[in-house]
């Protein structure tokens, strides 16, 4: 089992993570801590609002696996917290593979992550030129980029970036991952059925909703 953390800060998009958070948890039973810089609520920017299980102060960023940054519609208040920057910083150095999508590449710039690396981003080429930690002449024109341990995607790409960290863990996922048409299925393929035991479950269950 590997270990996997998300980010949360204001405006996080749940939109552009949770295909990967999803097969994540459900497929594989993978645990995922979601971690922030204050014990708040964050509202995404679907307007779900999230309380992180852990804080930067209380975790070591090595002791993960894998760190998922998603998109934010408005980066900035990401960007100047500097306790999330610094928490972030402290694995540049390590084998903690970072996976962030849309715009959340800038805060990886700023942490310094992406010294060196060629890297994607949905945020505004304008921030590029504000920003001198930016590494302009790394960017890369792709939908999906990956250099070292370090992942980076567009925000509309977000199945391929679910693959890509998926693959990068050796997940066994298929070929057409989330790629199948409904059109494909037979009546009898989409017709689904509880094996004994877990219908026997459901049953237990039930019984204390009929109390």
């Amino acid at each position: 089992m590997s270990k996997f953390a998300v980010m949360l800060y204001p405006c996080f998009s749940l939109q552009e993570i949770t295909c990967l958070t999803s097969v994540l948890t459900i497929w594989f039973g993978e645990k995922i801590d979601f971690i922030a810089s204050e014990s708040k609520e964050y509202m995404s920017e679907e307007g779900l609002r999230a309380f992180p299980t852990a804080i930067t102060a209380d975790v070591d960023i090595t002791d993960y696996d894998c760190v998922i940054l998603p998109g934010t519609i408005n980066p900035l208040p990401a960007l100047f917290d500097d306790r999330l920057i610094e928490f972030l910083k402290r694995g540049k150095d390590s084998k903690v593979v970072y996976a962030a999508i849309s715009s959340s590449p800038i805060l990886l710039a700023k942490a310094e992550v992406l010294k060196g690396k060629k890297f994607t981003s949905g945020f505004f080429m304008q921030m590029a030129d504000t920003f001198p930690f930016v590494e302009k002449e790394n960017f890369t024109h792709k939908g999906i980029v990956i250099d070292g341990n370090i992942i980076t995607a567009i925000g509309m790409f977000f199945r391929e970036f679910a693959e890509a960290v998926l693959h990068k863990f050796d997940y066994d996922i298929g070929r057409n991952f989330m790629r199948d048409k409904p059109e494909d299925y037979t009546e009898e393929e989409l017709t689904f059925y509880w094996s004994e035991d877990d219908y026997h479950e459901f049953l237990e269950e039930l019984k204390e909703y009929r109390k």
